[in-house]
């Protein structure tokens, strides 16, 4: 990897195409190691950054992951076995989550940052979530965990995701609120009609099926631009925002104006990635890498958040629960750290 002198260190864990890693640079970090087994995203990954990441976190001795300030990672989210124990390890074998704990388990970060889709705290009734937090309350780590939407950091697009973050030290941590650069409307992120390729365009078979839908649903389409979304029911929701963008479908069934589908372009731009960002794949695999990544305004959010956070003085652990908000920490999320045994 190459280096720079950063303000602080850190590892892109499920990389996908750096997204996370636009938003921990911008606060001044210095990224030591990536893995990411998508070939396609490796490829878009390098292209940019001028790194290829590392292949298959599972086959990667933690060992040998450099020491780093901050683990980062918006790892997959699979099935816990959970028995009602809650054994951290024991719970998460078999789970790519099982990869971060050996990693943070060996190195000892001062910090994490996970990120990952708000129905993880849902999942199975809360236990995957209070899994994940027991486990790294056990690894030493103070942990917040907060639902937050994309929309509130600047792009267009209503993508509501959980952050997680831990520090090995009770800083006092907050949420950020909003982006840190100007808000973006879905006009500013729309190539040009003209400039658009004709295979985005729907034809004029479909376009006249939204009409009739529209005109069965009694709805007018509201000032342009607008993007519609028609769910499984066939309902139309009519939006000046995108709503959040997946790795497959997207491109089926948000439409722009009623008359053609995002291009791969306009999805990275509601994903906040800057133009110079270049697409080096197929629009299929585009498509599906925009809908995989993150926002990042809020990564550069996140980031910026953290490293204020561990610029302060640490909360003192004598500290009563009922006064740690004055110190900013958000008691609903506080974990007090308890320190596993080693395996």
């Amino acid at each position: 990897m190459k280096k720079s002198d950063g303000k602080f260190t850190f590892i892109d864990l499920f990389a996908g195409i750096g997204g996370i890693r636009l938003g921990f640079e911008s606060a001044g970090g210095n990224c030591v190691f990536t893995s990411e087994w998508d070939e396609a995203a490796q490829t878009m990954y390098e292209r940019y950054f001028g790194d290829k990441p590392h292949g298959d976190i599972t086959k990667i001795n933690e060992k040998e992951v450099p020491d780093h300030d901050i683990l980062t990672g918006g790892f997959p989210c699979q099935a816990f076995s959970i028995m009602g124990d809650m054994k951290g390890f024991a719970e998460t074998r078999g789970t790519l989550f099982f990869d971060v704990e050996r990693i943070l388990r060996e190195k000892k970060p001062k910090a994490l940052f996970l990120e990952n889709v708000r129905n993880l705290a849902s999942h199975d009734e809360g236990r995957t979530l209070k899994t994940i937090l027991s486990s790294l309350k056990n690894l030493g780590y103070f942990v917040h965990h907060k639902v937050l939407n994309g929309l509130d950091f600047g792009v267009p697009q209503k993508r509501e995701r959980i952050m997680i973050v831990g520090f090995r030290e009770n800083y006092p941590f907050e949420f950020p609120t909003k982006g840190l650069r100007g808000a973006k409307k879905l006009a500013d992120i729309l190539e040009p009609d003209e400039q658009v390729h004709k295979k985005h365009f729907l034809s004029d078979y479909v376009k006249e099926k939204l009409r009739r839908q529209l005109i069965e649903q009694n709805k007018v389409a509201p000032d342009y631009p607008s993007v519609w979304h028609e769910n499984k029911s066939g309902n139309i929701g009519i939006h000046r925002f995108s709503c959040a963008l997946r790795a497959n479908g997207s491109y089926n069934y948000l439409v722009l104006d009623g008359k053609r589908r995002l291009t791969p372009r306009e999805m990275f731009r509601l994903q906040g990635f800057p133009d110079n960002y270049e697409i080096i794949v197929s629009d299929q695999q585009a498509r599906k890498q925009a809908g995989n990544a993150v926002v990042v305004p809020q990564m550069e959010a996140m980031a910026h958040a953290i490293v204020e956070a561990m610029s302060k003085n640490p909360v003192p652990a004598s500290v009563p629960v009922e006064q740690r908000s004055l110190f900013g920490v958000e008691q609903e999320s506080m974990l007090e750290p308890t320190y596993a045994a080693s395996r």
